[in-house]
């Protein structure tokens, strides 16, 4: 496999996949401008090398139809004044071969949306799978799929994928291209690689103890990361709403916090796995409780397992926050996914804020620290942590599903 910083672009025309579905306003503004910035080392690279740049992405989800709302071209000014140069685009990714041929070493061409079209994704629209002609219009997409990946490919000598966000998807532009390419043509780009070695030093080279902290309001969701983490670390915090559903699983009371009722079994279930493993399982024994779902609700600090009717868990207690961060400071590999409690409102943020100051402490204390997952991030950018942890992932999904342990197809299309 090709290495981006031993490769030489000069003279050749590289079609590079970004994660560029940034945030708009109303008015097609971008809000937040971080993928794009991301993405900036990987795209002047190829620019200083001398080579002609080709950028893809998609925008939202216009289900394989053309949406003003999604264009890219509201975005062409903001990705040149990254560069510091002009940025032509091609108004249909589809047919841009003329647009691709005319590009000179140094000059940069911007695909339309690329869910414009459904081969994108891959999947039949405008059909269920219950219908008995669905997997005869699979098929078909899918051969259509390999003709837009086919197409997309015959603009340029190099693929890029620098979309880790995107990873865990096969779809033409992160995985199926990568088949027109040969070995020595087709390089992941320096934020993949920063986020594929991330996830190998949480996973594979881990430096112990090992502290994973997972939260967010479900265990259904986070089950198959924990199972998977289960046969690695030392210490599992679970925080969040989750707490409730383990707090009454052994039979607390727990007001009007949020619960999976037919999650109790796994629940207990992973109680009794973690035991037979040897892995130190850390759930809250308090909690800060409001009376409404607001920041101003009337606060008061209950055991997880005696919360009254009327109030609901909505952060992590002080004593939690002290068990948190005793598990935490002794790490030297660190993984964050999920916050305490609904950090979204400044009264119920201290458990949030707890475990993101404990590992700030850790990595300065030589730890490695990933944070990853949207509220995760967003927390340590609230708080205003972000650079002071060794790894923030933009990842969402592709991570979570490599924390689970799933080959993201993104990535093996490249490695193999």
């Amino acid at each position: 496999m090709a290495n981006i910083e031993n490769f030489n672009f000069a003279g050749l025309k590289a079609i590079v996949r970004v994660d560029f579905n940034v945030p708009l306003d109303d008015n097609g503004n971008i809000t937040d401008d971080t993928r794009i910035r991301g993405a900036l080392p990987t795209l002047k690279k190829i620019l200083a090398d001398g080579g002609a740049l080709i950028i893809m992405s998609h925008m939202g989800k216009p289900k394989g139809k053309v949406n003003p709302k999604y264009s890219l071209s509201q975005i062409q000014g903001a990705v040149a004044a990254a560069l510091g140069t002009d940025v032509k685009f091609a108004p249909d990714c589809a047919n841009a071969a003329e647009a691709a041929a005319a590009l000179k070493p140094g000059e940069v061409l911007l695909l339309e949306n690329l869910r414009f079209y459904a081969e994108e994704e891959g999947k039949p629209v405008g059909i269920e799978k219950e219908d008995p002609a669905y997997e005869d219009a699979k098929k078909e997409m899918k051969a259509r799929q390999k003709e837009f990946s086919k197409t997309l490919a015959s603009y340029a000598d190099v693929y890029v994928n620098d979309a880790f966000g995107t990873a865990h998807r096969k779809h033409a532009s992160t995985a199926v291209i990568a088949d027109y390419f040969d070995a020595d043509h087709k390089i992941l780009g320096y934020l993949m690689e920063k986020e594929v070695t991330a996830v190998d030093n949480v996973l594979s080279n881990i430096k112990r103890p090992f502290t994973a902290i997972m939260g967010g309001s479900k265990v259904s969701t986070k089950i198959g990361i924990i199972e998977n983490l289960m046969d690695k670390v030392d210490n599992l915090i679970l925080c969040g709403g989750m707490t409730y559903t383990f707090s009454k699983a052994r039979g607390g009371k727990i007001g009007l916090s949020i619960c999976e009722d037919d999650k109790l079994d796994l629940a207990l279930d992973i109680i009794a796995k973690a035991k037979e493993k040897g892995v130190n399982l850390v759930i809250g024994v308090d909690c800060v409780a409001g009376d409404a779902f607001s920041n101003d609700a009337n606060r008061q600090i209950f055991p997880t397992n005696d919360i009254p009717e009327g109030w609901e868990g909505m952060d992590a207690g002080p004593k939690t926050r002290e068990m948190f961060a005793d598990a935490i400071k002794e790490a030297k590999t660190i993984l964050w996914n999920g916050p305490a409690g609904v950090f979204e409102f400044d009264n119920f943020a201290e458990g949030s804020r707890a475990i993101a100051e404990a590992i700030v402490e850790a990595t300065d204390n030589g730890a490695f620290s990933l944070v990853g997952g949207g509220d995760s991030v967003a927390c340590v950018n609230k708080f205003g942590l972000a650079d002071k942890v060794s790894y923030v992932s933009t990842g969402g999904g592709a991570l979570l599903e490599a924390i689970e342990g799933k080959v993201l197809p993104g990535i093996a299309a490249i490695k193999g």
